[in-house]
């Protein structure tokens, strides 16, 4: 394949000297695949996704046609000029030369689009192969409907016809299939075989109980000489000639019939679905056919299957078959061919109808079939669900992952200290718009590509949303995404001004990261985002301190010996066990959350009265949250007390007026003293001890306080008082009787609670 600037496709067969010459608008987007484009199934002349092209008809009397999607751009005056912008698009356009003013089609342009990551031939490849594994091994499971006979219908369309030979072809035509009939054929199973032939007695070697009734029975016999040592046995004559045995090695064993007679079976599914393809003018599933057909054909001339004759029956179970290396190989693709030949994909239509090979909607579809695994190693998946991703349809065995249908796998994972209850979803849609509390996204629908919800075992997945008991965790499969790291680096003021320019021209480059934010702003209760992408490098950006909330990136790669996957399962293990600890600091937000959030706030719950700032030491000044002490002080003598010593007493015990030590008054920030006939109280003091000590009457007696003795208790709760600096609360009084736990006559000299939202509505200078 070799780079050029521009081509010229010859279009002499639709009138002499028609030429159509593209441009590249890039260097290097432009090739000529001659080499080896028959060996890939590919149109010789080759464009880039992403890169523009200018075309031009030799012939203004001819145009291109639209193939949709706004890939072929006519220019509005000259048509027979324009662009081809092949966007996103991968695999062979078929692009129609119209003859202008006819509109008749006339020739079927051929143009292949490589996408831009360099290796996604063999990804789409070896991906194809793993769904098609992991299908098979779907149906193979006892409670799937493999019981059912399904023929394969011919007469089917031809996009579905494709579907099932493009999962054949995944199977047959892997590397793995190639190397397993090199093992048989460079070292077959072979056995000895016994061939009969007539020899002279003179040169037989060896004897049977046959050979001695022979030698006593047959006839055309010879006299023996006289003197001979067998005249002693009492005999005269011996046959000239005796049946003998000889064993050779051979390669007609059971095993080697099985493989011929399942390549010969490939072979005419091939030739069928050629035929078939031709009939359908499907031209792909025509030259991939063909180039199937003569692999396999390749493969049979070998000088090994020569010597091997048909099967009577198959012996599946056959140690050979199931243990050899090359032959084990050959029974599992058998296996998985007969199976995926019955297999209905409407999710293949994403990725390979229309002549395209859409590799990113492949890896999305592969991702599935990886991060099913990845969680069946760490939950318990209910088996249910599992088997549902096949079942039966009037056309077949059907496969229901389809993009924008959303497919749950549910479980249970035990800890041994806490049970989690496990809910994995592809394309789940999160609705737009919901009221809190209920499921969903707060502002648009939103539709990740994999969602892992947890939540504690015990209670339903709406009532874990309600009490803020779930966590999500989004993953989006991009498989165009080269380096992640680059949306995630800090960005100087220069780089943020121009990524505005090309935003403004239409060009996102931090598209992807800005979707993860979303999925972890909008998306109610979600713990993290995070991009899965064929890369080499990972990125976990945490929210605070705890691995979630948070955002990034885990390569996952298309490959079977290095995916990359084992670093995810390493995340998604560290998340669990992050799930299960009961003191994390987000079981403290989700919490508060729910706290905060579970009841509307009340309509008078406004506070617009001047306050302290709530920075600093103030930084727990919530004014729901702020509660205040109102104390009684019965005679000047006690005041003066309180003020001296800066300490206010309380009754304790279970006598009327007590203290209560609920949490209210022990987390309580202020105190708010008055008397007898007080209608009002401005005598506000901070509280500076960290709750109620207790003063036995000994302590209070020293402390001098103003009380006969006889009069007093045992023992007393005491806090710790300093005047209240703060400027905001100078000059300020409160009306304490409208407080709703203000009670009236003797026990208005009862102390109470409040807060500071409640005794700021009641302020009256």
């Amino acid at each position: 394949m070799k780079s050029v600037p521009s081509i010229e496709i010859n279009l002499e067969s639709v009138q002499e000297g028609l030429r159509l010459w593209i441009d590249a608008r890039r260097s290097d987007s432009l090739f000529d695949a001659d080499d080896d484009a028959e060996d890939n199934n590919e149109a010789r002349f080759q464009l880039v996704e992403g890169c523009l092209y200018d075309y031009q008809i030799s012939d203004p009397h001819f145009v291109l046609g639209d193939i949709g999607e706004n890939i072929i751009q006519q220019h509005k005056r000259t048509t027979n000029l324009g662009t081809i912008s092949p966007n996103i698009f991968v695999g062979t356009l078929s692009v129609p030369l119209l003859n202008k003013g006819t509109s008749e089609e006339l020739f079927k342009v051929q143009l292949e689009v490589q996408s831009i990551k360099s290796e996604y031939r063999d990804d789409y490849r070896d991906m194809l192969e793993l769904i098609t594994e992991k299908c098979t091994d779907l149906l193979l499971r006892a409670n799937s409907p493999v019981s059912q006979h399904f023929e394969i219908d011919y007469s089917r369309d031809s996009q579905t016809l494709y579907q099932k030979f493009a999962f054949i072809k995944s199977v047959i035509g892997s590397d793995d299939f190639t190397e397993a009939i090199h093992r048989i054929v460079t070292s077959p199973v072979t056995r000895w075989k016994e061939t009969t032939e007539e020899k002279d007695i003179r040169n037989a070697r060896r004897f049977s109980n046959a050979n001695i009734k022979e030698i006593l029975k047959r006839g055309n016999r010879t006299k023996i000489p006289e003197g001979h040592f067998l005249t002693g046995f009492g005999m005269d004559t011996l046959p000239e000639r005796i049946n003998t045995i000889r064993k050779t090695d051979s390669v007609d064993t059971p095993e080697n019939r099985f493989v011929k007679h399942a390549l010969e079976t490939f072979l005419r599914f091939c030739a069928d679905i050629h035929s078939k393809a031709k009939d359908f003018g499907h031209g792909r599933m025509e030259n991939e056919s063909q180039l199937l057909i003569r692999s396999l054909e390749s493969r049979l001339h070998h000088t090994l299957f020569k010597d091997i004759s048909r099967p009577s029956t198959l012996k599946l179970n056959s140690p050979v078959l199931q243990r050899k290396e090359g032959y084990r190989d050959v029974l599992r693709v058998w296996l998985m061919f007969d199976l995926a030949a019955k297999l209905i994909w409407k999710g293949g239509e994403d990725v390979y109808s229309g002549g395209k090979k859409d590799i990113a909607t492949l890896y999305e579809y592969w991702l599935f079939f990886k991060l099913l695994d990845l969680l069946q190693s760490i939950f318990k998946i209910e088996p249910k669900d599992i088997s549902e991703l096949i079942k039966e349809t009037p056309d077949g065995l059907s496969l229901q992952i389809k993009q924008g249908k959303s497919t749950a796998l549910r479980g249970v994972y035990n800890s041994g200290s806490r049970k989690l209850n496990i809910r994995f979803n592809y394309n789940r849609s999160f609705s737009g718009k919901n009221p809190y509390p209920q499921s969903g996204s707060w502002t648009t629908t939103l539709r990740p590509d994999y969602t892992l919800s947890l939540w504690p075992y015990g209670i339903s997945e709406a009532e874990a949303e309600n009490q803020e008991l779930i966590v999500h965790i989004h993953f989006d499969a991009k498989y165009k995404i080269a380096n992640l790291t680059d949306f995630l680096e800090q960005k100087v003021d220069n780089d943020l001004d121009r990524e505005k320019s090309e935003n403004r021209k239409g060009i996102y480059k931090k598209g992807d990261l800005l979707k993860m934010h979303a999925y972890k702003d909008a998306i109610r209760r979600t713990g993290g985002a995070y991009v899965l992408y064929p890369g080499d490098k990972s990125i976990n950006q945490k929210g605070f301190h705890e691995i979630i909330p948070g955002l990034g990136a885990f390569p996952v790669r298309p490959s079977k010996t290095d995916s990359g996957i084992g670093e995810l399962k390493a995340f998604v293990l560290e998340i669990t066990e992050h799930l299960i600890n009961r003191a994390s600091q987000r079981e403290k937000i989700a919490f508060r959350t729910f706290d905060i959030f579970k009841d509307p706030p009340e309509s008078d719950s406004v506070v617009k009265e001047p306050l302290p700032e709530n920075y600093n030491a103030n930084r727990d000044l919530i004014p729901d949250d702020t509660f205040v002490l109102v104390g009684y002080y019965n005679s000047k003598n006690q005041y003066n007390w309180i003020r001296r010593h800066g300490l206010y007493n309380f009754r304790m015990g279970s006598g009327t007026g007590s203290l209560i030590l609920d949490k209210e008054t022990v987390s309580s920030k202020y105190l708010l003293l008055h008397t007898l006939g007080d209608t009002d109280s401005g005598d506000l003091w901070k509280i500076a001890s960290k709750g109620p000590r207790v003063y036995s009457k000994e302590d209070m007696e020293r402390k001098e306080y103003p009380k006969p003795k006889k009069e007093m208790q045992d023992n007393y709760l005491v806090i710790q008082i300093e005047p209240v600096t703060d400027s905001e609360f100078e000059n300020v009084r409160w009306n304490f009787k409208n407080l709703r736990n203000y009670s009236t006559g003797r026990a208005s000299a009862f102390p109470f609670t409040t807060n500071l939202t409640e005794l700021m509505k009641n302020k009256i200078s």
